[in-house]
């Protein structure tokens, strides 16, 4: 039966934990992100002593740890406290003022938001947090995508003790924020620069311990992956490449991850995009369809077509939605030089692409 050595057999598989390689798992240590965890930590920290917290905006490109860096606090936080309550809101998916209360309630254990108006869920929370002398950290992540802010100001002026944090992709978010907001979030300011070659190395190989069977991955396999991840200065890249060629190895039964098995990997991230298309905001799926009817226009001509659709975005906010399109890989850009206009972006619409969400 030689021909069958190093062949997996029924009901074996290659990863031991399939969640670890989910980007939402949170490791018991996260590497290389100490020094921001200790300045969140610090900013909260008053709050344990029944003071007001400081306000914090942390921002860098996808795929740099910011979510599993703060989750990891509030993680702590629930761990050491029940005087402190953590309120994380995933402004992705909860992108209204209704929508991240009703969520808020339910953190509460408030559940009879049915008929209930925005205010009066505010109150809810309100007087949750200060009636009870309580503290709390309110996480807003991906807060670009939120629609309306003014319930960001009510929980600045209105809640006693707590801390705001502000976690978005664009570092020139907070210039676009209303200026009662900003006079009250008097927010610290911190960056999340990307992985470097060697500290992505340490972060897929934490990841490859916890999910795979120790063994099963070729040394030149995990390089690749590595080398790939650094270069696109994003995690979720390197985990989606590891989850799918350990796939591609137990289709053809093998014991061990090789570099072949890699580069089929790599083939399907590029038929893959951060978010499902269904997964967008209405606006946003507005644009989409926009640059899907005019593929290979300038982006004035598609903002012009985005006006008469009944599109209410100023231009600024347009641009940040069409990067944000790129960096999911739902479109390509190319910027071309010359001509009237001077310097523009041609917007060319991706195939429609599936996606695992990380």
């Amino acid at each position: 039966m030689g021909a069958f050595n190093g062949m997996l057999k029924g009901g074996e598989s290659l990863v031991k934990n399939e969640l670890a390689l989910d980007y939402s798992y949170i490791p018991k240590l996260i590497p290389y992100r100490e020094g921001q965890m200790r300045t969140i930590a610090a900013a909260i920290k008053p709050l344990f002593q029944k003071r007001n917290g400081r306000n914090m905006f942390i921002y860098g490109l996808p795929g740099v740890g910011k979510t599993v860096a703060v989750k990891h606090i509030l993680k702590e936080i629930e761990e050491e406290s029940e005087d402190v309550t953590p309120f994380y809101i995933n402004c992705w998916q909860k992108n209204t003022a209704f929508k991240i209360l009703t969520e808020m309630c339910d953190v509460v254990g408030y559940k009879l938001v049915q008929n209930k108006r925005t205010e009066e869920l505010f109150d809810i929370v309100k007087q949750y947090v200060n009636k009870s002398e309580r503290s709390a950290v309110f996480v807003f992540d991906e807060v670009d995508k939120i629609e309306d802010f003014d319930f960001i100001y009510s929980v600045l002026e209105d809640v006693f003790r707590k801390s705001v944090v502000l976690i978005t992709n664009y570092k020139e978010f907070i210039a676009e924020l209303d200026e009662r907001i900003k006079s009250r979030l008097t927010a610290e300011m911190l960056e999340f620069q990307p992985y470097n070659l060697s500290e992505t190395r340490g972060v897929l190989k934490q990841r490859m311990d916890y999910a795979f069977v120790q063994g099963v991955w070729e040394d030149d396999a995990f390089e690749a992956v590595v080398q790939k991840t650094a270069k696109m200065s994003d995690i979720r890249t390197g985990l989606y490449m590891m989850k799918e060629a350990a796939l591609v190895a137990e289709e053809r039964s093998s014991r061990k991850i090789t570099a072949a098995d890699v580069s089929v990997a790599m083939k399907k991230l590029d038929d893959f995009s951060i978010k499902k298309a269904e997964e967008l905001e209405e606006e946003v799926k507005l644009i989409l369809g926009i640059i899907k009817e005019n593929s290979g226009k300038k982006i004035g001509d598609l903002y012009r077509a985005y006006q008469e659709s009944g599109g209410k975005m100023v231009y600024k906010t347009f641009q940040r939605k069409i990067s944000k399109l790129e960096e999911d890989r739902f479109i390509t850009t190319k910027k071309i030089e010359g001509g009237k206009e001077g310097k523009t972006t041609i917007i060319s619409y991706g195939k429609e692409k599936k996606l695992t969400e990380f």
